[in-house]
């Protein structure tokens, strides 16, 4: 039976990257967030190969109201909703989480219902006529029960989300940089 994902969590505000208002992510993260290349082969690089996907679950539901209005799908719709923590050096780096509606695993893509523990982004970046919209960027404490409460520390973290689109199919991913990743980057003031 499909899951219904909540909407009693703290409304959470994605802004065009450009237009954050009141908050602004800590320069040393700026340019993972804005970067419209494959998150997935910069973290392999920085990991220098021990990289890893973790799924912490992969689901048939119902997505939260803003996706689908970002996904321009009805509220009623189904999609494959699969979370992941994407590991660096054996450290949660970033919390993703990716929503595929059903009417999008059609055709040549209705292999990515079985994607187990393979990377998304290994395959998006890998089609020639990906299409990406622009990247939006949220502040997210734990009071928007986004992320796992296990992961997610006591401090506000950055994430970002855009539609991918291949041949006009819609998929929703969202990406959080959790406080491990973060601390290593501030500690190398990459």
């Amino acid at each position: 039976m499909p899951q219904l994902e909540s909407n009693s969590t703290r409304k959470l505000l994605w802004r065009p990257i450009r237009r954050q208002q009141n908050q602004h992510p800590p320069a040393f993260l700026q340019h993972w967030l804005s970067d419209p290349g494959s998150l997935t082969a910069r973290l392999i690089a920085k990991s220098q190969g021990e990289f890893q996907v973790e799924v912490v679950r992969q689901v048939v539901g119902r997505p939260r109201l803003n996706e689908c209005q970002v996904l321009g799908i009805r509220s009623t719709s189904l999609a494959l909703i699969r979370e992941v923590i994407l590991k660096g050096n054996n450290q949660p780096w970033v919390f993703a989480r990716s929503l595929l509606p059903l009417s999008s695993l059609t055709g040549e893509l209705r292999h990515l219902r079985k994607q187990t523990n393979r990377p998304l982004g290994a395959f998006l970046f890998s089609q020639p006529h990906l299409v990406r919209s622009p990247i939006a960027i949220a502040a997210i404490s734990r009071d928007h029960a986004y992320v796992p409460a296990h992961l997610a520390g006591s401090e506000p973290l950055w994430g970002r989300r855009s539609v991918f689109s291949l041949d006009g199919k819609p998929l929703l991913v969202s990406e959080v940089f959790l406080p491990d990743f973060v601390n290593s980057l501030s500690n190398q003031k990459t």
